[in-house]
Order: structure tokens, then sequence, then C-alpha cells
């Protein structure tokens, strides 16, 4: 690389992930395959439209590509369609909002400060200003269960054109069943953002919403699912022609989030990036994803044993999928800055994170919260999940303590080079 100033960062990251611990739960590694697609002669190319039908010459290729991508992830999910085009999981979830919604109209969806994501209803984002969200959360901190019959209260009252299932930071499984029923009694489109959560579907350890009459799917392309930075919407319908307007009933879906897509809220798709996804799908097909997302939650529910065996606080008490969220204020008496801080100097890399009903500011919340889809990615097993508990708790005991918390990040490192390489 001519660039030596960026070439040199670039070394820099890998070395800081491959000397440290991403517990990030929204974070992965991609494959060598992910990355090489994502690098490719593709990102060279305009395609406005959708394969067969673009505005620009030259398709013959980039229409192969993308076509490959909307299969894999139809078959992933068991969907009517994929569109692969979406830049990120916000643009996922802001073009289904635009191609089912009208300003004004209202959505029920789960609230920030319980778990849910910025894009569904946080007052600071785009999306807040255009619709009126109606926002449902935890009823009990200990359990992490949520009152369905307060949201089915609500769908009563406001008559919300969409119900949202789906989190960012929840550590359970939504009852999908029930999100269904009430629903199907308002009339209202039922949509899951399964971001978090999406690569758990597909491996089988995780329920799939669309096998309760769920009409929608967003999610992210890596998290889980271990694929590039991007965005994905999977729907149940008829696939149309994307260039007539349809008329807006459940059926017609497909085609009125393609429209939603492009044009809509997007121009021209990353082909490099779609190539990227479309061999994350073909890798997320193979049998070994589903051991893969089976480690991936067995070591997470020990990880949280073990916290919780170091006096860790853990919302909900434990976990059913890959996330972990501790309270740390009331464990330790510090913020989750102030333990994220205490984690990056020993390697391990993990974020600060709002409970709910958090009494602290948003900048420096009561807790953490991390997973395991990265470290399992390198070979992690549930035994060593008492070593990461540990070091944790170490790092917390030690914050003031530089001369220690050099010598755990030397333990760290050490135990890191007996992983796989990224």
């Amino acid at each position: 690389m001519k660039d030596k100033q960026i070439e040199q960062l670039i070394k820099a990251e890998k070395i800081r992930q491959t000397d440290g611990l991403e517990l990030i739960p929204s974070e992965n590694y991609v494959s060598s395959d992910v990355l090489k697609a994502l690098g490719s002669v593709f990102t060279n190319k305009y395609s406005e439209g959708y394969p067969g039908r673009r505005y620009y010459g030259g398709q013959e290729n980039t229409d192969q590509i993308e076509q490959i991508a909307i299969d894999r992830a139809k078959q992933l999910f068991g969907a009517d369609h994929a569109n692969v085009q979406p830049h990120s999981g916000a643009q996922a979830n802001e073009a289904v909002y635009y191609a089912w919604c009208e300003p004004g109209d209202t959505i029920l969806a789960m609230d920030l400060a319980h778990g849910g994501h910025l894009t569904h209803g946080a007052s600071v984002t785009r999306s807040a200003r255009e619709y009126n969200f109606i926002r449902y959360g935890i009823k009990d901190v200990e359990t992490g269960e949520i009152d369905y019959e307060e949201i089915r209260q609500l769908a009563l009252k406001h008559k919300p054109k969409i119900i949202l299932a789906g989190f960012s930071a929840y550590p359970r499984e939504l009852d999908y069943e029930k999100f269904a029923e009430i629903g199907n009694e308002i009339g209202a489109m039922l949509m899951a953002d399964m971001s978090h959560i999406a690569g758990l579907i597909v491996g089988g350890v995780a329920k799939n919403p669309f096998d309760y009459g769920f009409h929608v799917i967003t999610t992210t392309t890596h998290k889980t699912l271990r694929g590039p930075r991007g965005g994905l919407i999977l729907s149940r319908g008829v696939v149309g022609n994307p260039l007539k307007k349809p008329e807006k009933t459940l059926e017609n879906l497909p085609t009125l989030i393609d429209r939603a897509v492009f044009p809509g809220t997007q121009g021209g798709p990353h082909m490099h990036t779609i190539a990227a996804k479309a061999v994350a799908f073909g890798e997320a097909l193979q049998p070994e994803f589903k051991d893969y997302a089976e480690q991936i939650v067995k070591n997470a529910k020990k990880l949280a044993e073990e916290l919780q065996k170091r006096d860790f606080k853990l919302v909900t008490g434990g976990t059913n999928n890959h996330l972990i969220l501790a309270d740390v204020y009331n464990s330790f008496g510090i913020d989750g800055k102030e333990a994220e801080i205490a984690m990056d100097k020993i390697g391990l890399t993990l974020n600060a994170n709002a409970t709910p009903n958090d009494s602290l500011t948003r900048f420096r919340p009561s807790g953490i919260r991390l997973g395991t889809p990265a470290v399992t990615t390198r070979g992690a097993k549930e035994a060593d999940m008492e070593k990461i508990a540990e070091w944790m708790k170490q790092a917390i005991n030690h914050r003031d303590s530089e001369e220690r918390l050099v010598k755990l990040r030397q333990e760290v490192k050490h135990f890191c080079q007996t992983l796989s390489a990224i």
C-alpha cells in the first residue's frame, strides 16, 4: 500500500483484534473469503435497480451476484423474498417503515432503555420525527419478563400500523406467538428486527419469527451471521415488478420493500458488500455453522454463570442467546464506562450500556454489554469462559493499579495466541 499511514493503522488494528478478545455482541470476525469479496473489483460498479432491471449497463456479473445473495438469504430464513441492498440494519428498518407507513403513523416497539435499538423510536433519530412510536419494555428486570398483556392494551389503544419485535440489548427470547396474536387482532404488520440473533436463527438455536406468522424480518449481516457490515430485509408475500407501484397490502410487501429501498431511501447498492454477503450466506448454509451457533449460546450461558459466581448482577439473571447485560453499578459501585475502560486496558473489548430504568446518564450508564460471537469464531469453548469472567473481575478490582493491569494484559494476550488467527 502506498499510503503508509493508513497501512500502519490497518496493521495496528489487526494486532489489536488478534491480541485481544472481542466481547462486543454486535461484532465478529469474517472469513478470508468474505474479506476477499469485500475488497473485490465489484466496488467499482454502479448497479442502481435490481437484477434484470438496472439503470446502467454492464450488469451481467452484478445481476448474478445479487441473485445468488437473494436466493441464499431466502433459503436461510425461509422467506419468499430478500432485499440484500440495505447498507445497514438501520437503513433496513427505515426502508420497512417507509414501505408500510405514512408520516404520523404509529409503530409499537421496544423502549431503547429496556433493550430496544435506536431505530425503534429513540427521539434522536429521524424516524422518531416521522412516525409516532409507542414503546413497551421489561416488566421484571430480574427475569426479563415482558408484559404481553400491556403490549396488547397499547396496541388496542393506539392501533399501530407496525408491531416491531426486536432488540439490541435483551438477553432472553421473545414470545413471537404472543406478538402475532396481538398483531392479528388489530390488523398490524408484524416486523421482527433480528439483527443480533440472525445467525442463531439460521443455526437453529433461536426461533424464527416467520414460523409464527411474522411478515418481515430485518437484520444486519454481521454480528452472529458473521458477514460483512450491512443490512438485509426478508419478507413473506408475492414478489412483483418493483418498477410498478403496487397496492399497499401484506401480500405485496416484497415489492413495496424493494421500492422503498431503491429509489425510496437509497441510491446505488454496494455490490462489493453484496458479493461478501453472498459468500457469508453460503457459509451459513454449511452444516458447521449450526455447530458454531450452538457453541455461541453454550459459551454465553457459561460466561453468565461464571460472572454471577463473581458477584456480577446480570439483567434478567442470565441469558438465552449470545448477549449478556451486567449491572456493574449495583454490583461494584462503578459506572459502565469506567468498567469498559478497565477492560480495554487488559485487552477485553466490550461496551458500556444502559440497564432498564437506569438511574445514571446514557454516557456513563450502569451496565456493560458483552457477548460471545467473536470469541466463539476464534475457537473459545465453555472452559475458556471461566478465564474471561475472572479477568473481568480482576480488571474491575485492580482498575487503579497500572502494574496489575499490565500483568492481566499479558495473560489475555498469551491466551489469545492459543486461539485461531483472524
